[in-house]
């Protein structure tokens, strides 16, 4: 069964697709960007849009009974090369060692977003 977990704190989009789905104790986050409550886009530098991008995600995570330590994949889309030095050492202040599997791919972000990350975590305590 699939379950659509979110809470009043969760971002919204007017795009077709729900923040999370969660099947078991597994979730998966759709990709979060630098975007407010309501989902519209937050222009910003690489480092204020993987910020907001990574509190989103926490959000989403913390919303459906997980949180960012429980997160045991992402994907990470960083439109520009040049930002990978940053991206790794903000990578590091939010996930700890042992780190998530990861993914990041460069060149695949529109021009109005530097950043974007998905991410499959475990429900803790759920044995649906």
């Amino acid at each position: 069964m699939i379950e659509y977990p979110k809470d009043a704190s969760t971002p919204t989009s007017n795009l077709p697709f729900s923040p999370c789905t969660q099947v078991g104790n597994l979730l998966f986050v759709s990709g979060q960007a630098s975007v407010d409550s309501s989902g519209t886009i937050v222009p910003d530098t690489f480092e204020g849009e993987m910020r907001r991008s990574l509190e989103n995600l926490r959000i989403v995570l913390e919303g459906a009974g997980s949180g960012l330590k429980h997160v045991v994949n992402t994907r990470n889309y960083v439109r520009d090369p040049e930002d990978l030095p940053a991206f790794n050492r903000l990578y590091a202040e939010f996930f700890s060692a042992p780190y998530p599997a990861r993914t990041t791919i460069t060149h695949c972000l529109p021009d109005v977003l530097r950043f974007e990350i998905e991410c499959v975590a475990v429900v803790p305590g759920s044995n649906r």
